[in-house]
C-alpha cells in the first residue's frame, strides 16, 4: 500500500486549464534568481561542452552556495533559500561543499532529489526559454543568460569547483545571494515573464502562443490589482473579486478586451467545488482509524457521520435558503465566499459549496466560453463528482430531507477513491506483488487508513505568478496592499 495523490481526480478541470493558462510558472518556483542561476549554469555548460554529470554537479553545489549566502551573511528573512536549513549543519568553520552537495548519500546531503531544486524549476525553465534541456546536458535557451547576469554568478560558479569554501571566499560571491538587485536580471526576466523586448515593448509576432497567454494573464492580474489591491487580500482573491464575481470582467474595457478573462472566471469558480470535495474527503478519513486500531469505520456509520450533520429540511428549501446566485443586473454574487466565511470547518459547507457549483453549471448561469472552462471536461457528458454529476443528484433528491443526498455523497466518495486507486494499480516488480496507491481501505467491510488525506486547495499559480513580477518590479506591497508599480501599468498595460 501507497500513499495516492488526488484520490478522488476531481482536480484535472483545474490544473489543466491553470497549465493552460500560466505556462513557465509552477507552484513551487519562487524565485527569479534561481531562473537566473540555470540560466547562468547552461551557458557555462555550453562553453565548456558539460556533459550531464558535469551538469548535474554544477547545479547542486550552485545550490549549496546559494543556501550559504543566506546563511551566512545577513540577508532579508523574507528570502528563504531552497535547502538553506539542510545546508546549515555543512557550515561550521566553512563550507563543507562537496559533502553537502554529495550525490552518493543524498539523504545526507542538501536535497535527496538527485537534481535538488532544478526539478522543481527545470519544467518552467524550459516553457520560458531560459535553458534548454536534453537527456540531462542543459544548454541556453532561445532566451539565452545575458552578459550581465553571467558576470554576476561568475564567482559563484568558480567556488562551485571547490570541495570546501571558506567564508571569506564565499563572500566574494555575495552578490549573487537572494535578494541582492541586479538591474540586467531583472530587465532580462521582465521581458521574458511578460513578453516584451528592449524596455517593455510587446509585439505578438516575436512570442510563442503560451508567451502571450502567460502575458495575457499577467496583465489580467495586473488591472485586478489595480481594481482591488487596496482591499488587502492575496493575489488569487484580488484576482477573484475582479473576474469571478461582479460585473467587471465584461465592463471593465481592460479586463474585457483580454480572452483569458473568462477562462480564469471558470477556473475560479470550479476551485471552490474542487476544494469543497477536498476538504469533506479529508474530514470523512480523518474520522476513521487505523488497521491496528478500534476505530475502523463501515460505510454506514461513515453515511451516518456527513448525514448527522445536515440540516433538518428537505434539498428544495435548502436551495431556497441559499443567497442569491446573482444579482438583478444578472452578474455574479460572492455565495462562495459567504459560505466559507460562515463556516469553512464544518462538512456540511462543503456539502453546499457543492450545491452551489451544481446550479452554477446549469445552462445559461455562465456564459459559453465561461461554462466551457467551468466544466472542463474532456468528454461530452458528466463526469464522476463534477458540478452536473451533482446537479443530478440535486434533482433526484429535491424532494428528500438533506440527510439522504449526504449519505449519498458519502457513497458516491467511497466508491470514486475505489475507482481512482484501482485504476493506479500497479505491479511491483521486485515482489510480484501490486501497489495500490490509497490510504483509505476496505477489509471485511469496515474501511481503515493507513495516513490522513490532504485539505488544502489545489494551486492556482497565481500567488507565485503575483510575487515573481513583484519581483520583477511590476508589483509591490505598501501598507498590506498590492499595488501596481508605474513600470508594470507601462509593461502591462492595464489603463483602458
Amino acid at each position: 500500500m501507497r500513499s495516492g495523490r488526488y484520490p478522488l481526480a476531481v482536480e484535472g478541470p483545474v490544473m489543466r486549464a491553470v497549465d493552460r493558462l500560466v505556462p513557465g510558472v509552477s507552484t513551487v518556483t519562487r524565485y527569479i534568481r534561481y531562473h537566473s542561476l540555470y540560466a547562468a549554469i547552461a551557458a557555462h555548460a555550453e562553453r565548456n561542452a558539460w556533459d550531464i554529470t558535469a551538469c548535474r554537479r554544477a547545479v547542486r553545489r550552485s545550490e549549496v552556495l546559494l543556501a550559504a549566502l543566506q546563511h551566512h551573511t545577513e540577508t532579508d528573512p523574507a528570502w528563504l533559500a531552497h535547502g538553506v536549513d539542510r545546508v546549515r549543519r555543512f557550515c561550521t568553520g566553512e563550507l563543507e561543499l562537496a559533502r553537502a552537495a554529495d550525490e552518493e548519500q543524498l539523504s545526507q546531503s542538501y536535497s535527496p532529489r538527485r537534481w535538488g531544486f532544478w526539478d522543481q524549476y527545470g519544467g518552467p525553465a524550459t516553457v520560458l526559454g531560459t535553458v534548454h534541456a536534453r537527456d540531462g546536458v542543459l544548454r541556453p535557451g532561445w532566451h539565452a543568460c545575458p552578459p550581465a547576469v553571467k558576470e554576476l554568478f561568475a564567482p559563484l560558479l568558480s567556488l562551485a569547483e571547490r570541495d570546501v569554501v571558506s567564508f571569506a571566499d564565499l563572500e566574494t560571491a555575495g552578490q549573487a545571494a537572494l535578494g541582492v538587485p541586479c538591474p540586467a536580471e531583472r530587465a532580462w526576466l521582465t521581458d521574458v515573464l511578460a513578453a516584451t523586448r528592449g524596455g517593455g515593448t510587446h509585439a505578438q509576432g516575436d512570442w510563442e502562443a503560451s508567451d502571450r497567454t502567460r502575458r495575457a494573464t499577467l496583465r489580467i492580474l495586473g488591472r485586478a490589482i489595480d481594481l482591488h489591491g487596496h482591499e488587502g487580500d492575496g493575489y488569487q482573491e484580488t484576482l477573484r473579486s475582479a473576474v469571478a464575481f461582479g460585473g467587471e470582467a465584461t465592463t471593465d474595457p481592460a479586463l474585457a478586451a483580454i480572452p483569458e478573462t473568462a477562462g480564469w472566471r471558470g477556473v475560479l469558480l470550479r476551485h471552490y467545488s474542487v476544494g469543497a470535495w477536498r476538504r469533506l474527503w479529508a474530514a470523512l478519513v480523518a474520522g476513521v482509524g487505523s488497521k491496528d486500531g478500534e476505530a475502523d469505520r463501515s460505510a454506514e456509520e461513515l453515511r451516518d457521520w456527513l448525514a448527522q450533520q445536515a440540516p433538518d429540511a428537505n434539498v428544495r428549501r435548502v436551495l431556497d435558503d441559499l443567497p442569491p446566485l446573482k444579482n438583478a443586473a444578472g452578474q455574479l454574487l460572492p455565495v462562495e465566499r459567504q459560505l466559507l466565511t460562515q463556516g469553512a470547518d464544518a462538512p456540511i459547507t462543503n456539502v453546499l459549496l457543492l450545491m452551489v457549483g451544481a446550479l452554477r453549471s446549469r445552462e445559461g448561469h455562465l456564459p459559453d466560453d465561461v461554462r466551457a472552462v467551468f466544466l472542463g471536461r474532456q468528454r461530452r457528458w458528466a463526469e464522476f463528482l463534477d458540478p452536473t454529476w451533482v446537479d443530478g443528484l440535486i434533482d433526484d433528491y429535491a424532494d428528500r430531507p438533506v440527510r439522504d443526498l449526504a449519505a449519498r455523497l458519502v457513497d458516491d466518495m467511497l466508491a470514486q477513491s475505489r475507482r481512482v486507486a484501482l485504476a493506479k494499480l500497479r505491479t511491483d516488480p521486485a515482489t510480484g506483488g501490486l501497489k495500490i496507491f490509497s490510504r483509505l481501505h476496505l477489509r471485511n467491510e469496515r474501511y481503515f487508513k493507513t495516513g490522513d488525506e490532504g485539505d488544502s486547495d489545489i494551486g492556482t499559480r497565481i500567488p507565485q505568478l503575483g510575487s515573481l513580477a513583484a519581483q520583477l518590479g511590476l508589483f509591490a506591497v505598501r501598507d498590506n496592499c498590492h499595488t501596481l508599480t508605474a513600470e508594470g501599468r507601462r509593461i502591462l498595460e492595464t489603463n483602458p
